[in-house]
């Protein structure tokens, strides 16, 4: 280090955000009496969302510290699991088959296919939702209470991922994977008009969702939802 700089050592977890090319632990920074640890991280690339606690020799610092020269700043990770005051999310554009996934696991899941940035922070944080995203930019507005970077390109990935995070409550087969509305136990004979002539012979059990009428059975593709089930109990009770 020069005379002029303080250096940050960031987690391992957190090299992802780094460009491939200058993927390293140790990264000097100018200090310039003005700039917040917070903007030197982020300028990095790591959204300060991902970021645990940061200790400046043997002190705790925030975000808005001030590094001084010299000084070797250490940037943890967030916790796993981190806690919440409520397992609630809204989702991202891109996330929709990790949306559904979360409905069928009984999480409160919000998502719209149609939703530009600043309506998603704007709905996040009037309903105090977790906003899940893989976008960088969008956890790095200001505006935003909360937000969470979601890790895999795979839905089983994303699912493990934000799972072992936070380690929600899980309540399977109580949620809407179409609308997110809580689901009701429904006769046949109730829901029997909306039913093909092969489902009402093959299945007794049903479920309707409170918000839009959608019909539920455990039909052809249970296996595949329960293997989904099963692993998500795994993966939350760490």
């Amino acid at each position: 280090m020069t005379g002029r700089t303080a250096l940050l050592r960031l987690a391992p977890e957190l090299l992802l955000f780094l460009p491939a090319s200058r993927r390293e632990p140790e990264r000097p920074v100018v200090t310039d009496g003005s700039s917040t640890l917070g903007h030197h991280v982020e300028s990095a690339g790591v959204p300060l969302t991902e970021v645990g606690p940061m200790t400046a020799g043997d002190r705790g610092v925030s975000p808005a510290y001030v590094p001084r020269p010299g000084d070797v700043v250490d940037v943890a990770a967030v916790p796993r699991p981190q806690p919440l005051p409520e397992a609630r999310f809204l989702l991202d554009v891109h996330l929709g088959t990790l949306a559904r996934r979360l409905r069928l696991l009984g999480l409160d899941t919000a998502y719209h296919n149609d939703m530009d940035d600043p309506a998603l922070v704007v709905q996040a944080n009037a309903e105090r939702r977790v906003l899940l995203t893989q976008d960088r930019g969008l956890l790095r507005r200001r505006a935003l209470w909360l937000g969470a970077y979601v890790r895999g390109s795979r839905p089983d990935d994303q699912l493990r991922d934000l799972l072992e995070r936070f380690a929600p409550p899980l309540r399977p087969w109580t949620r809407c994977t179409a609308c997110n509305g809580e689901l009701v136990a429904a006769s046949k004979g109730e829901v029997a008009a909306l039913l093909e002539a092969g489902t009402r012979r093959s299945y007794d059990a049903y479920g309707r969702c409170r918000e839009c009428g959608h019909v539920y059975w455990h039909g052809a593709h249970g296996g595949r939802l329960d293997e989904i089930v099963e692993s998500a109990r795994r993966w939350a009770a760490g």
